[in-house]
């Protein structure tokens, strides 16, 4: 396992979660120095806001600080900011936000309030209409390699055997369309290496949620021949896994380690959510912040991967030491993963890219 991944499993381990602002039994302070505030889906979503949650709480624990959670009332950025007010009325000297929908609250919120600093994953702070990108000095963004992740997981799977893969996206957003690009590219380069031909089915199904229609989807997917799908989209995945239990077929999670959701996930493309708030907590807290500038946790500095714990390796074909070595060409840009995302989607956000693909055809669906 790399490091930046392998540490967040450990620092993660054993973590559970908060069910509210108040703990059973338990005397709670009426005030919070750390704050998260969730994104579309809720804080057990087994993907962004449960990964970026662990981390902060893990790290919080483990300091003694105090910490909370706060869930907007709904998907706006006016939501968000008073979400954002609430958690800084409430003590938050530091507020972590995990998503691209957070770009302009924290826009809005890091002048509005200077004095606190914020945490932003997968984006960069800019306005409503995308004319102006302004970082302050208490904003740490935090962008992530998700190609190089996707590339990884559709290598993996093709190179364990598989010949027909799915690729279903929650929205046309950047990072979902890099890690189907990716994926696309991982397929293909594999399946070139072993002279075979591959199909992907590829659709983006407008939302992040489980749905019984995204259900429906994939089991046609699953019924039609294909073997696994890369279920890209936070709680969706849970509907691909319900079809894939149901058609004794296979599924690759999304962002974290999702190996316990269900027997018929083989692999997780992950990002290091976790570990990466961790980190910029500590810097935080020893005084060493760099906000103002965006960092990005890539393979080179072993920020994105697949879990290779023996509980979470589903593979039978691939072994440890093969993805190790394509690990370790992506890190040192042996293999470049270089991906368009401006051209990953048309007008109306139906995928139709060319990567200049060979040995995998791709069908886009709307």
């Amino acid at each position: 396992m790399k490091k930046l991944l392998s540490l967040g499993l450990v620092a993660l381990a054993g973590i559970g979660l908060a069910a509210g602002l108040t703990s059973c039994g338990e005397e709670v302070p009426s005030t919070y120095e750390i704050a998260l505030i969730t994104d579309i889906g809720d804080i057990d979503d087994k993907s962004f806001n449960q990964g970026a949650w662990e981390g902060l709480k893990a790290y919080a624990e483990e300091h003694e600080i105090s910490h909370q959670y706060y869930k907007p009332s709904e998907q706006s950025t006016t939501a968000y900011v008073e979400a954002i007010d609430l958690a800084i009325e409430n003590g938050a000297k530091i507020v972590v936000t995990p998503g691209f929908l957070f770009e302009e609250p924290i826009y809005i919120s890091q002048t509005a309030h200077p004095d606190v600093h914020f945490i932003l994953l997968d984006g960069e702070p800019h306005t409503a209409d995308y004319s102006t990108y302004h970082t302050g000095a208490n904003v740490q963004p935090i962008l992530y390699a998700e190609q190089q992740a996707g590339y990884l997981a559709g290598y993996a799977a093709v190179k364990d055997g598989y010949r027909s893969l799915g690729f279903m996206g929650g929205m046309a957003v950047p990072a979902v369309v890099r890690f189907g690009m990716g994926f696309a590219k991982g397929v293909n380069d594999a399946a070139a290496e072993l002279s075979v031909q591959t199909t992907l089915k590829y659709h983006y199904t407008g939302g992040f949620s489980a749905t019984p229609e995204v259900q429906t989807k994939a089991t046609t997917w699953y019924q039609a021949g294909v073997e696994v799908i890369f279920a890209c989209g936070g709680s969706l995945g849970q509907s691909v896994m319900a079809a894939a239990e149901t058609e004794g077929k296979k599924v690759i999670g999304v962002d974290v380690d999702q190996h316990k959701d269900s027997d018929t996930v083989i692999t997780s493309a992950m990002k290091g959510l976790g570990v990466s708030v961790q980190i910029a907590l500590d810097a935080y807290y020893t005084n060493q912040w760099e906000g103002g500038s965006t960092w990005v946790l890539d393979a080179s500095n072993d920020g994105v991967g697949l879990p290779t714990a023996t509980e979470s390796w589903g593979f039978e074909n691939f072994t440890i030491a093969q993805y190790d070595v394509i690990y370790g060409k992506i890190a040192d840009g042996t293999v470049e993963v270089v991906v368009d995302i401006a051209s990953g989607v048309d007008a109306t956000g139906i995928a139709a890219f060319d990567l200049g693909l060979t040995n995998v055809t791709i069908s886009f669906e709307a």
